[in-house]
């Protein structure tokens, strides 16, 4: 008996697994074989849509045929994995923009890549023994296939859920997951595979579903919300440890069991995905960046050695006390440059960049543009230069027949001085894409003059620092046109983790300027916080553990703690080496309270922020120290 058998019967395609022994899990063979399938039926006229389905009862198809990974990966054949993901990760994508109908009959198991099979169709029928799960982080992998973008259009902070945990949801829960669309019973499913064959139109053969009764997932949502909001797994695992409730004793059960970088980066997929950028190209080359890495320097080999191999579930991860610095899940999901996964309906032409400003935000960025396989030419007054970029003497050399202009600047004045020598040197259709942090006056005033040269025009600002710049992890938030901003977007995610396009042109740096005073005055209560818990004889690790699961919770405080050796690391534990200096804080305070004052705005606390930084920095030595450095300012002071 074959693996998979192929063939059109009426009217429609007919894909059937054959490996009921195996749980119908997926070999590097039938995902070509059903490749092929899909590309000689998308303009047959003769096939009006395409039936999915499984023999045997206990599964659709429980995942991918691991073993081979296993035996090629540690032979050091680490390209074997990387082919077969990316060929696999093709196929997740023609299934789901495919331009027919894709109906899938979900019974038993379906995990992994049987989720990348069969849940991206137009169709998903699940029934009476249906259990749908992507448990990856249990070997070491992350969900892929395409899942991290079902977890992250999943209600609330369910994705998080699902894929740190691996839980199996039962029919109702795969539906009010959208993992599934319709609950009809197994008993029926024979009448209507016969009904599409002769044919019946999907919609119309599907008002047969019936209700799956209530999710389990919904009964559950609000202990979900509560505690997988953070933004990395350390604060998940944070919340858990302080919640002696039985899901928060049964969940912390579960992530001991599974990898913690494999967790962790799940996390941060989801953050990065979320938002208006969301698609599955995304979705399938962030798990590719993951995935191309994973025998090399994840915990793949291990995690199939100890569930599949010697079978002693005892996997020796790396991080085993859970707590994963930024850097190494940044490591994890760095572009891949030349390497990128590439798909046939996400190609994507390589535009000639000119990059002005390669100062500690700019050489990273333009770096990680010439490592994703752009051409990028850069040049900086001060002579700095960036990886992979190819230097120029002028920013007219740099920005000739430049398809994108970026640049990154100090402030207005030069943006403007800089606009007034380039622009004119653009041809014209080009992008012009300012990531500066300047004045909103400025960002308009420039905006006008590209478009009187005929070109588009995007403010981005940045925020993220220079770790952000380094990792490929900023987030853009955009002004500019709607065309303007989709001709930018294969940059920024080349250079970050999120863009936000928050309106017309100065849009993006008036989110910024609001975005930065509330941290500099979220930072200073923060401080002031810590300083005051001293004074009072309340220990710094006990004031982070209420705090950071109380109503005091902030970035400031979960994410970029000021107390050195307190939460995850930050520059506090670096001798407050600067991650986001506080003579930039106080710039941006500073465009915050101009900006107020052009529009008459009533902002006493940015004042307030505006003042206690300009007196940290040009005082009393705060210059080249980060912005929260302001704790041992307020915790070696009495107070006046």
């Amino acid at each position: 008996m074959t693996d998979i058998s192929i063939r059109t019967a009426g009217q429609a395609g007919r894909i059937t697994l054959r490996r009921p022994q195996a749980l119908n899990a997926l070999t590097y063979q039938m995902c070509l074989d059903i490749e092929a399938a899909l590309d000689r039926w998308r303009n047959d006229p003769g096939v009006a849509h395409i039936v999915l389905d499984a023999e045997g009862d206990k599964a659709f198809c429980a995942g991918g045929d691991i073993a081979e990974l296993y035996e090629t990966g540690r032979a050091g054949d680490f390209a074997y994995g990387r082919r077969f993901w990316a060929d696999e990760y093709r196929l997740n994508a023609k299934i789901f923009n495919y331009p027919k109908s894709v109906v899938s009959f979900l019974q038993g198991f379906t995990m992994g890549g049987g989720v990348g099979l069969g849940c991206h169709g137009s169709h998903r029928i699940v029934g009476e023994s249906s259990k749908i799960a992507m448990p990856e982080c249990g070997i070491g992998l992350v969900p892929d296939v395409g899942g991290s973008l079902m977890l992250a259009l999943a209600p609330g902070r369910s994705g998080e859920f699902l894929g740190t945990t691996g839980w199996r949801m039962a029919a109702a829960d795969a539906i009010y997951a959208g993992f599934a669309d319709h609950f009809i019973p197994e008993t029926a499913w024979p009448d209507l595979t016969t009904a599409l064959e002769t044919g019946g139109i999907p919609d119309d053969i599907l008002t047969s579903a019936a209700d799956p009764g209530a999710a389990r997932l919904d009964a559950l949502q609000s202990d979900i919300d509560r505690h997988f909001a953070g933004e990395t797994l350390g604060d998940i695992l944070t919340t858990l440890e302080q919640d002696d409730s039985p899901f928060a004793i049964d969940t912390r059960t579960t992530l001991a069991r599974n990898a913690p970088l494999a967790m962790a980066c799940t996390v941060e997929i989801l953050h990065r995905l979320r938002g208006p950028s969301l698609s599955i190209q995304k979705a399938l080359e962030l798990e590719y960046r993951f995935t191309a890495r994973a025998m090399e320097h994840g915990d793949l080999l291990e995690g199939i050695r100890a569930a599949i191999i010697d079978k002693d579930r005892c996997p020796q991860w790396q991080f085993a006390n859970q707590r994963v610095p930024a850097i190494a899940v940044s490591k994890m999901l760095m572009p891949l440059g030349k390497d990128a996964l590439k798909l046939e309906e996400n190609a994507m032409t390589h535009p000639k960049i000119g990059f002005i400003g390669l100062g500690n935000m700019g050489a990273p960025m333009a770096a990680n543009l010439a490592k994703a396989g752009m051409t990028v030419t850069g040049f900086d007054p001060a002579g700095t230069t960036a990886k992979g970029v190819a230097a120029a003497n002028s920013g007219p050399e740099a920005v000739h027949d430049a398809d994108v202009v970026l640049t990154m600047l100090p402030d207005g004045e030069i943006l403007r001085a800089v606009a007034q020598e380039l622009l004119p040197q653009m041809k014209p259709g080009a992008l012009f894409l300012d990531c500066s942090t300047v004045d909103v006056q400025s960002t308009r005033d420039v905006a006008r003059q590209a478009a009187s040269h005929g070109l588009n025009f995007v403010d981005a600002p940045v925020s993220g620092g220079v770790g952000g710049a380094a990792a490929g992890t900023l987030t853009f938030m955009a002004g500019g046109s709607e065309a303007a901003f989709a001709a930018a977007q294969p940059l920024f995610d080349i250079m970050g983790q999120k863009a936000v396009h928050c309106g017309a042109a100065g849009a993006g740096q008036a989110a910024k300027i609001c975005n930065n005073m509330i941290l500099g005055a979220t930072m200073i209560a923060t401080c002031e916080a810590f300083a005051l818990a001293d004074k009072l004889g309340l220990d710094r690790q006990k004031m982070f553990d209420v705090v950071s699961t109380s109503s005091g919770y902030s970035w400031s405080m979960n994410a970029y703690c000021p107390a050195p050796g307190v939460g995850p690391q930050s520059p506090a534990d670096n001798g407050y080496k600067p991650g986001f200096a506080a003579e930039l804080m106080l710039k941006d305070l500073r465009l915050s309270q101009q900006a107020a004052e052009a529009v008459n705005a009533d902002t006493p606390m940015g004042a307030r922020a505006l003042e206690l930084y300009r007196q940290f920095v040009e005082d009393e030595g705060g210059r080249g120290q980060d912005f929260s450095a302001m704790l041992p300012r307020f915790a070696d002071r009495d107070r006046r």
